[in-house]
């Protein structure tokens, strides 16, 4: 009986898929490794709770067309904020800070104070843009 034997394949043809899968290990390593900015993840309230917020528990700022910021018409820096914020925060866990800006104001004096109130950890934070007036 005569058995036709198979040739063996030389070892050149025969690499190019370990080449291909260890190229796609490397791809998977390398994606997997990227990290994606979600932006600013605050906790929002469910939609059907309602809270109820007291006079008292509520911090009111604006920023204008300037950039300045400002609490209850005066004009404060971001450091002094910090510092009112914190004292609140300690005497009123509950807190509320409401943000009012103007269309005008560079983007950076808003993104600074939402990174202030994140880093505060505050709960309650909104922020609002200021009607026009005609």
């Amino acid at each position: 009986m005569n058995l036709k034997r198979r040739k063996r394949e030389p070892y050149e043809t025969s690499s190019a898929l370990s080449d291909l899968a260890f190229l796609l290990i490397i791809y998977f390593i390398v994606i997997a490794g990227f990290n994606v900015n979600k932006g600013f993840l605050m906790n929002l309230p469910a939609r059907d709770s309602t809270r109820f917020i007291l006079k008292d528990d509520l911090l009111r700022y604006e920023l204008d067309g300037a950039g300045r910021l400002l609490y209850q018409g005066e004009e404060r820096e971001i450091t002094a904020v910090e510092q009112q914020l914190r004292a609140a925060l300690g005497a009123n866990p509950n807190l509320a800070v409401v943000l009012t800006v103007d269309g005008q104001t560079p983007w950076q004096r808003v993104v600074s104070f939402v990174e202030l109130a994140q880093k505060l950890q505050v709960d309650s934070f909104s922020f609002t843009m200021k009607e026009d007036v005609p």
